[in-house]
């Protein structure tokens, strides 16, 4: 029997992996199809995208890319990566013992919250380029709470599968903390300013898949709908991975807009002059 304390989803009736306790053999699982194939894969191939793009960006000449640039880049690039490292690595061991199971579900949610906090990072440095004290206050603000969802996902009892809807909601509350500094920049520079020039177009893109893969993943759908027809693929803990995945690229995207035009304009006292 796979154990009852890390099997959170009773909507999926066969293709578990028993009990492996041997690093090996669960890594050597990642070859087979079973309940967390999907789910490995989805942010395994994130992952090294995402390491590919980091070394591709970090490599470029100075001519290209500034030292200040790949600084505020590593930010967003270090919470992809260990974000869905931190998720193929908890869906491989998962199985190797109970012990195991729950550090790396821990090392999970921790990811979700390094993400987050890193995507913020660039865009909040690229929109308030110019303006300090909003800039700080907001960085503070979401490393605050980013800070405060890893403290509560070390807790065991936060990994029960009961308090899953608590889980979502967490994170969907640290993700929708961005609200703030958006509105403070449609207040102060307009709506037309906001979608052409600070990329808020493609971060609200970015929330809704965040936020839809995150309710699809604690509702439970489509498998609370049809048990046992989706035990290998499409479960919801695949969609949600997927809508991870491309939402971080989406904000690759996104923040790399705003930084190439942020820095068209040249320093903030060569803005102000102009």
């Amino acid at each position: 029997m796979l154990f009852r304390s890390l099997r959170d989803n009773d909507f999926l009736i066969k293709g578990h992996r028993p009990p492996l306790n041997s690093f090996w053999a669960c890594f050597k699982s990642i070859f087979r199809i079973h309940t967390e194939t999907g789910n490995i894969w989805t942010h395994l191939l994130g992952f090294i995208a995402f390491l590919g793009i980091t070394v591709y960006f970090l490599t470029r000449p100075s001519i290209e890319v500034q030292w200040q640039e790949k600084a505020i880049f590593s930010a967003f690039f270090a919470g992809a990566i260990l974000c869905l490292g931190f998720s193929f690595l908890f869906h491989t061991v998962y199985c190797h013992s109970e012990r195991v199971g729950r550090l790396f579900n821990k090392l999970d949610y921790c990811g979700i919250a390094l993400l987050t906090m890193g995507s913020f990072v660039p865009w909040l440095y690229y929109s308030f380029y110019c303006r300090l004290e909003p800039k700080i206050t907001y960085l503070i603000l979401i490393f605050v709470l980013g800070t405060g969802c890893i403290v509560v996902s070390m807790w065991d009892k936060f990994a029960e599968p009961k308090y899953r809807p608590v889980r979502a909601g967490m994170f969907i509350g640290l993700g929708l903390s961005g609200v703030i500094p958006a509105m403070h920049y449609v207040i102060t520079d307009g709506f037309y300013e906001a979608f052409k020039f600070a990329s808020l177009h493609w971060l609200v893109l970015m929330a809704v898949l965040y936020i839809t893969g995150a309710v699809i993943y604690a509702v439970r759908i489509p498998e609370r709908i049809w048990p046992g027809k989706f035990d290998i693929w499409c479960q919801s803990h695949q969609i949600f991975h997927v809508f991870v995945v491309a939402a971080a690229f989406v904000h690759y995207h996104g923040i790399s807009e705003i930084a190439e035009y942020r820095l068209s304009f040249g320093d903030c006292i060569e803005a102000a002059q102009s």
